[in-house]
């Protein structure tokens, strides 16, 4: 894929936050959003990866279709999925919104904001604050601020609006180790490696491997992408990563509830007979 796909996105969502501020509606958006986080439990998302059980934690995506394979499964609601997922074991759901290239909505947030208690991360390609303030109103415990889709400063400002004024959770998403940089920089708190290069659309778990050595300790580490079997979740696991997000394996799956079960069991199992294995 020779075009630069994050690139062409970020373009069109700027051109549609124009448009939604031209709504008379937007300039009430930021009000309405710190009046409905007063009465929320803040860091919900956060204080789910830092769980002390020994459980797998999976963030289980809710995802329609996206650029890279098209059409992923477009047959179960939002709401159903989301059910499924908490019923086979995932510590949050995320809920891709972006409509043009995933399918996806608001709605379909606020969907699972109803159907589950399971803390919510709102994954867009969020640029400016009226996103984050409409997501939270919508029910989410948490958003996606990927590191190649802003400078520098508009990330600490997103940061900031994010966790420090309506006490969601910032999962701030990296590629490379400049990018990672960045992210320690602007005081995230959890950080998300993604494995696709969001330019070319390659995957590989290596990237998780190498940045994971080069962050801080005390940062909270996502797994994303390409993860599909239990034995490179075992792996992963064991370098420190805290959490792994989990879409398209799951929504292929005939049945996500189990899919996901089946996963958690089969890398618990790994994780036993690694153990066993050990010299004492």
């Amino acid at each position: 894929m020779n075009r630069n796909l994050l690139c062409e996105i970020v373009a069109q969502k700027r051109e549609a936050i124009a448009r939604m501020q031209d709504d008379v509606s937007a300039s009430y958006f930021r009000e309405h959003a710190l009046e409905i986080r007063k009465t929320a439990v803040p860091h919900r998302l956060l204080q789910a990866l830092k769980s002390e059980s020994p459980r797998l934690r999976i963030i289980a995506e809710f995802k329609r279709r996206s650029p890279s394979v098209g059409i992923i499964r477009n047959d179960r609601s939002a709401s159903d999925v989301a059910r499924s997922y908490e019923r086979g074991g995932a510590c949050a759901v995320s809920v891709l919104t972006d409509g043009t290239h995933f399918g996806g909505s608001i709605a379909d947030l606020r969907a699972v904001r109803s159907s589950t208690n399971l803390p919510i991360l709102h994954k867009d390609f969020i640029i400016d604050p009226n996103q984050i303030y409409e997501g939270a109103i919508a029910g989410a415990d948490a958003v996606l601020l990927i590191v190649a889709a802003m400078d520098d400063r508009l990330l600490r400002e997103l940061r900031e609006v994010a966790e420090d004024q309506l006490g969601l959770d910032a999962l701030v998403e990296v590629h490379t180790s400049i990018e990672l940089r960045s992210a320690l920089t602007a005081g995230a708190k959890i950080i998300g490696i993604n494995n696709r290069n969001l330019q070319t659309f390659q995957v590989s778990l290596e990237t998780s491997e190498r940045l994971i050595a080069e962050a801080s300790r005390d940062r909270i580490m996502v797994s994303e992408s390409g993860l599909q079997d239990a034995e490179s979740l075992r792996r992963l696991d064991m370098l420190g990563f805290r959490g792994f997000l989990i879409g398209e394996t799951l929504m292929r799956a005939t049945d996500p509830e189990k899919a996901l079960r089946d996963l958690i069991a089969k890398v618990e199992a790994l994780q036993i007979t690694s153990s066993a294995a050990r010299p004492s």
